[in-house]
């Protein structure tokens, strides 16, 4: 303290002694250099400022998220696929599935989850997805998969057992059938995070029903009636019995063809 006070007065003994004209030349170059200073500063703080701004309109609501993570940011919950209760259920087999809406991770990935159990000889109803790919491996029993090309054609027919991987591109029609004697257990991903609303082709529930007409009858080559009769007889629907695999089930799965075709 007593040292820098010296110091200053020093300063101010030497600038006292100068002459008027280097007075007036020292004071005016002290202004200067403090206008430059302040100057400096103020752009400084424009800059910063202007920054600030900027990052706050463009990332304003990523930036408020990172402060409140930062402040208390909790992992996830996990979600157990086998606890939750099967959006659908029947004595043939059920379903189940998990999106973003169930679990927020999944928005992030924008994956779907699901699991289907069929009883043997159980018959997945021929399906579309019409929002994402499907991908599934089998984790118990065997089976057999059928795919349709969306021109109609058949893209694979093929038996399935424990361990293999399949996909389902999305548009493509498909169903998964079990084998007589052992159940088909599987379980996959769908390339979506959102609710995949499957539109089955087939059974109580089948998108074809709502085009019921002369028009889809003439399609098919039948009188109206017979094509009521054909629409109707299956009863159950998503999940279709072993019983009339041999028999009705067959029957519509080769249908899906001709129904693919006329709806593309």
């Amino acid at each position: 303290m007593g040292h820098s006070h010296a110091s200053a007065s020093s300063i101010w003994t030497k600038f006292l002694q100068l002459k008027e004209d280097e007075k007036l030349h020292h004071m005016k170059k002290m202004m200067q250099d403090q206008e430059e200073d302040d100057v400096e500063e103020e752009v400084k703080q424009k800059t910063s400022w202007s920054w600030r701004k900027l990052l706050e309109s463009v990332f304003g609501d990523e930036i408020e998220n990172m402060k409140k993570d930062n402040v208390a940011h909790k992992s996830p919950r996990s979600c157990n696929l086998y606890d939750r209760k099967p959006d659908f259920k029947n004595s043939y087999g059920w379903s189940v599935a998990l999106d973003g809406s169930d679990y927020s991770p999944l928005k992030s990935s924008g994956v779907g989850i699901y699991h289907v159990n069929l009883k043997p000889g159980s018959m997945m109803t021929p399906h579309v997805n019409p929002r994402a790919t499907e991908y599934g491996i089998v984790i118990r029993g065997s089976g057999r998969i059928q795919i349709v090309f969306p021109n109609g054609t058949n893209a694979m027919d093929t038996h399935i057992k424990q361990g293999d991987v399949f996909f389902v591109p999305r548009y493509f029609a498909f169903c998964q059938i079990a084998s007589s004697n052992e159940p088909l257990d599987f379980f996959g991903f769908t390339t979506s995070a959102q609710k995949n609303k499957p539109q089955f082709l087939i059974g109580a529930t089948s998108l074809m029903k709502s085009m019921m007409g002369p028009e889809l009858a003439a399609a098919f080559g039948v009188s109206e009636d017979a094509m009521q009769n054909i629409l109707n007889a299956q009863h159950e629907s998503v999940i279709l019995p072993a019983e009339q695999n041999n028999e009705k089930n067959l029957e519509h799965s080769e249908m899906i063809p001709k129904i693919v075709k006329i709806m593309t």
